[in-house]
């Protein structure tokens, strides 16, 4: 109950509104978010998941999870990466949803911000391969910081790239107002 009364503060306090539509949420999930403008997103995103008490986890290069960093990036559901490995990071993530019953994992793709100036490039696509691999849906999430509204509003079940990449951009421009930047498409999947 605190953590939802803490979530549910930070919204209140910052001057935003967020909706999460029923029915969205799953016991295993890739969450993505979009736009990502500033760091008050990733504030906002973690006062969301603590209103639905959902533990999330996020990846995060392994050479960080040393000395008095472990338990802090443990503690908020870190996942180290070994970007050196022979497994890839799909196959890491696909265990990891393997492994348990529950699991949450939270991607704010590269290329959702774009460094003053710049013009804003199209997402990575990491999170797509994940989800197929592990068999889990693509939960979306959104911050538009024009309207100080945010939240998760709906989910695709990953079957073609370009494809899914299509519906994303039109599922957010419709349900969001926001327009995100998708690679050309590549027919492969």
């Amino acid at each position: 109950m605190l953590k939802k009364i803490i979530g549910e503060s930070a919204f209140k306090l910052s001057g935003w509104t967020y909706e999460v539509k029923p029915d969205v949420l799953e016991k295993k999930q890739v969450i993505v978010g979009f736009e990502h403008t500033s760091m008050m997103d990733a504030v906002l995103s973690l006062a969301l998941f603590q209103i639905y008490d959902l533990k999330i986890h996020t990846l995060i290069k392994k050479e960080l999870f040393k000395g008095p960093m472990k338990p802090i990036l443990d503690a908020v559901g870190g996942i180290p990466v070994d970007r050196q490995s022979s497994k890839d990071i799909v196959q890491q993530m696909a265990e990891h949803f393997a492994a348990n019953d529950k699991f949450n994992l939270v991607i704010a793709p590269e290329a959702t911000r774009a460094k003053r100036g710049e013009a804003r490039k199209p997402i990575r696509t990491g999170f797509w391969y994940i989800a197929k691999a592990a068999g889990v849906p693509i939960v979306l999430m959104y911050a538009n910081s024009h309207t100080k509204k945010g939240g998760i509003f709906g989910k695709i079940y990953p079957t073609d790239l370009d494809h899914d990449l299509a519906l994303l951009k039109n599922l957010y421009k419709e349900n969001t107002g926001l327009d995100i930047i998708i690679p050309e498409p590549k027919n492969n999947s």
